[in-house]
């Protein structure tokens, strides 16, 4: 039906016969004569239909937007004045000389170039949406980042392997959406929330380099960086320690930004420890590209009258910390009491600031309700530990050092994006020296910060017995402006330890074996020191590609309620369905 895409109809064929076929992508009628865009996958080109054509003409005139049309003509260059410099095909026309509609169109519910139409609208007809140019070339990028990707590992002996779907459900992590064994009645099989166990054997089987494009499933909230399915690059390779698996992991990252013609990555990338990273920025993700950061007061708030500050810098975990916000001053009250909202709904019981109009003179050149309740000592620390400046804005945070961390770490963030702060291109940082555990008040145990198959420090395995808390993990996340979009370890391959650890966190030898007793085996049958990394292949392409969310690089998403409007699913099934199950549904109770 074409021997041209529309958009790369070259120059050099004027005055001969193409054949196009796509959609009608607008409508024109200029002085008697019709003007339709053609849009196909490639782009636009004009045709022209002139009244002198008679029944041709009038065909044209029944066409409407998203019309399917098949047409052959010939190219022409454009009057000269008429010529559209956006367009590839800006220079050239075709004249119209045989039209086929090939399908007819409804009225649309949405105008395909209307940037306010609501996500909703546009996820319900998710078909129509994905006419739309840049979503298709967001979809295009992708497939050119998978395919890039899956270039570099192949080329260095990665070998690319299934792993199943249908798995166990096992402890630790987000929850499971599970599936019903009709053959096997009232037991379940989950889908995974990644591939660990079985990359980890196959290491143990000696495949030594893996790697997948792989579904995972989690049942957790959603937010603008997750969804229920979620694609991942799973990687996993023998014999190699932190040093030298990071070192891969950055040159294929590197490798990749420089094939897509995107901003040039440093080299290395810098690290921080995770410690580090919560003293300076408030977040273990924090985007680089903002300059403001965090100043720590706990040991000077200690000592200070001003009740609030000295409490929390007394607590076993307290903090006390400020964050500059450089010519912050000429925010207003109105705006400053904003900000208090916001540190509010996140739990924070205020906000404590300090106007700086004058850093030389002491106390009279700060403006603030607190000031009266710090001393001068304090105050003269204050301004040379955070180098304020006339016109600057000092932000407080002070109680338990998680909750301090939020609230200064999200104030940051807003602070960044809505003042425009932020520095442009890519600010990659390596995250390491993770905690091994975090203490569970809900459940009252220790719970594994990353899972628990996740290697200790050598140097911290004496403090398993003594105090956990302290342990520290070989782990490492790759952060990209502010998101985390690779998270991985050294796993543990020792079967003992990994016995010790599940102990830890509060596993019975029986349930041990229950769960993991194949693990186990495997381990105790010469498994090799492995380790590896998972990239959230949608977060990398919605950070490569400039989107706003990740339903922006997925073809067919989910909703914030995890629900699909095209297909109208989860949807219910029959009784008979159910049946064979063993299942019955219970109604809730209307409220």
């Amino acid at each position: 039906m074409r021997d041209h895409p529309c958009g790369a109809i070259p120059e050099n064929t004027v005055g001969q016969r193409v054949r196009l076929a796509g959609w009608v992508h607008h409508r024109r009628d200029h002085g008697g004569v019709i003007f339709i865009d053609l849009r196909d996958f490639s782009g636009l080109v004009q045709l022209v239909f002139s009244p002198e054509e008679g029944e041709l003409f009038a065909r044209a005139e029944r066409l409407r937007a998203e019309f399917v049309i098949a047409v052959q003509g010939e190219v022409s260059l454009r009057p000269p004045g008429t010529e559209n410099p956006d367009l590839a095909t800006g220079r050239i026309e075709i004249r119209v000389r045989a039209l086929e509609i090939l399908n007819r169109a409804e009225a649309l519910p949405f105008s395909l170039d209307d940037p306010e139409t609501s996500e909703e609208v546009r996820l319900r007809y998710r078909y129509l949406d994905l006419r739309r140019p840049l979503l298709q070339n967001r979809l295009r990028q992708r497939a050119s980042i998978a395919r890039l990707l899956r270039a570099f590992l192949d080329a260095r002996g990665f070998v690319e392997v299934e792993t199943p779907i249908l798995t166990r459900a096992t402890p630790e992590g987000a929850r499971d959406y599970l599936v019903p064994s009709r053959i096997h009645p009232g037991r379940f099989f989950a889908l995974p929330q990644s591939p660990q166990l079985f990359k980890q054997i196959l290491m143990i089987g000696g495949l030594d380099r893996y790697y997948q494009i792989v579904r995972c499933f989690r049942d957790e909230d959603l937010r603008a960086d997750r969804q229920p399915e979620f694609t991942q690059l799973d990687i996993e390779t023998s014999f190699l320690d932190e040093e030298a698996f990071m070192g891969l992991m950055e040159e294929m990252v590197r490798t990749l930004f420089h094939r897509l013609e995107a901003p040039a990555l440093p080299d290395p990338i810098p690290r921080l420890t995770y410690a580090e990273a919560l003293a300076r920025y408030g977040s273990d993700k924090p985007d680089l590209r903002n300059p403001l950061v965090l100043t720590e007061l706990t040991d000077l708030a200690q000592h200070t009258a001003f009740k609030v500050f000295q409490d929390a810098a007394r607590l076993p975990d307290g903090r006390v910390a400020a964050l500059r916000l450089p010519r912050g001053g000429a925010l207003s009250r109105g705006q400053i009491d904003e900000l208090t909202g916001f540190a509010k709904s996140l739990g924070a019981p205020g906000l404590a600031w300090i106007r700086v109009t004058d850093p030389a003179r002491l106390p009279d050149g700060l403006a603030s309700p607190i000031v009266k309740f710090l001393e001068p000592g304090f105050l003269r620390t204050l301004i040379e530990r955070t180098g304020a400046l006339a016109g600057d804005l000092l932000l407080f945070g002070a109680g338990a050092a998680k909750g301090v961390n939020e609230v200064l770490g999200q104030l940051r963030t807003r602070l960044g994006r809505d003042l425009g702060l932020l520095r442009d291109g890519f600010a990659p940082l390596w995250v390491v020296d993770f905690p091994m555990f975090e203490w569970s008040e809900e459940e009252h145990r220790f719970q594994a910060l990353h899972h628990p198959f996740t290697a200790p420090k050598a140097m911290d395995l004496p403090l398993l017995g003594e105090d956990p808390a302290r342990v520290r993990s070989r782990a490492y996340d790759l952060v990209l402006n502010g998101y985390e979009v690779g998270g991985g370890s050294i796993r543990i391959h020792d079967p003992d330890l990994q016995r010790q650890i599940f102990a830890l966190l509060g596993l019975a030898p029986a349930e041990m074996e229950e769960k993991f007793g194949f693990l186990l085996e495997a381990l105790s049958f010469g498994a090799p020191p492995h380790g590896g990394m998972a990239f959230g292949l949608d977060r990398l392409v919605m950070l490569m590609t400039g989107a706003e969310n990740i339903r922006e690089v997925i073809a067919f998403p989910k909703t914030h309620s995890a629900t699909d409007l095209l297909t109208g699913a989860p949807g219910t099934v029959t009784v008979t369905q159910l049946r064979e199950l063993g299942i019955q549904v219970r109604t809730r109770p209307e409220p």
